[in-house]
């Protein structure tokens, strides 16, 4: 019986508007141990999300939530800050493009900082909207975007990507931007589609959300990949993308039925995740 580790590559645990700790403990009896704790929006910890401090504010909340779930909870968490792309249209139409942009850079010098502090384990999320916008906004979140891409280079920092919807097409894309902005090897495609060889081929590493189809079709491939939620700790939108027990519970009927060894099992839960992180287990 595998007796190692289960990761969580991406959830959202807010205990403000969400169900906070319980969340966590839904994780943890359903056999989950170690969560990729992903900051909600600056605004999701209640106040104004207008200017950089607001949102390096979040940014150490979050930290002290993940400190709080490692303490009451059987969960390890690991927390990752960044600056959504709806947070930066949201700026833009506050304050104007070049305001926002200015605000951009001056967070990524905060989370420059908290890393080579080692107070997170990554960057993230952060990318371009999943929706239509205008050519302008685009224009500057891919300019950010190839920002992030450097400084993940520099800092050899974990970044984990929200982008549109992904094929084999986007992904070579992305793979044009990673090799022009310092080839960093430790970029990550949160909400992944199941292709690990062709993200692989890219210079990516695929979290992929845990339907039971998508993990199928990826261990048919591979075991280079990340399983994630995308859990949104929401009290209107219960079990949004999916649910904080689904990683644990899929990875134990993928061994049970004999689709994952435990050698995948630990090559996803845990070898994939020290690898990206430096998480020791």
């Amino acid at each position: 019986m595998y007796k190692g580790h289960i990761t969580d590559n991406h959830m959202h645990i807010d205990p403000i508007n969400g169900l906070g700790l319980d969340a966590v403990k839904q994780f943890t009896v359903a056999g989950g141990t170690d969560i990729i704790l992903i900051a909600k929006t600056a605004r999701d910890w209640g106040g104004d999300a207008t200017e950089s401090k607001d949102f390096a504010n979040a940014y150490e909340k979050t930290i002290d939530f993940a400190d709080k779930v490692s303490k009451e909870t059987d969960a390890r968490a690991y927390p990752v800050v960044g600056f959504h792309p709806s947070e930066f249209i949201g700026l833009a139409e506050l304050h104007g493009l070049q305001r926002a942009m200015d605000i951009s850079y001056e967070l990524m010098d905060v989370m420059e900082n908290l890393f080579s502090e080692g107070r997170i384990y990554a960057i993230g999320e952060v990318g371009r909207p999943h929706f239509p916008v205008s050519d302008d906004i685009l224009r500057a979140s891919n300019e950010i975007l190839c920002d992030f891409l450097r400084l993940s280079s520099r800092l050899d920092c974990p970044l984990q990507l929200h982008t549109e919807n992904f094929n084999e097409e986007k992904f070579e894309e992305l793979s044009k931007m990673i090799k022009r902005n310092g080839n960093p090897n430790k970029v990550i495609k949160h909400f992944s589609p199941p292709m690990p060889n062709k993200a692989q081929e890219c210079g990516v590493f695929p979290s992929i959300v845990s339907s039971k189809d998508s993990i199928k079709k990826a261990i048919s491939e591979s075991s280079r990949f990340l399983m994630e939620t995308d859990y949104i700790d929401d009290k209107t939108r219960p079990g949004a993308v999916l649910g904080p027990k689904t990683v644990p519970k899929r990875t134990r009927q993928f061994l049970d039925s004999g689709i994952f060894t435990e050698e995948d099992a630990a090559k996803i839960h845990e070898d994939n995740i020290s690898y990206l992180y430096g998480i020791s287990f």
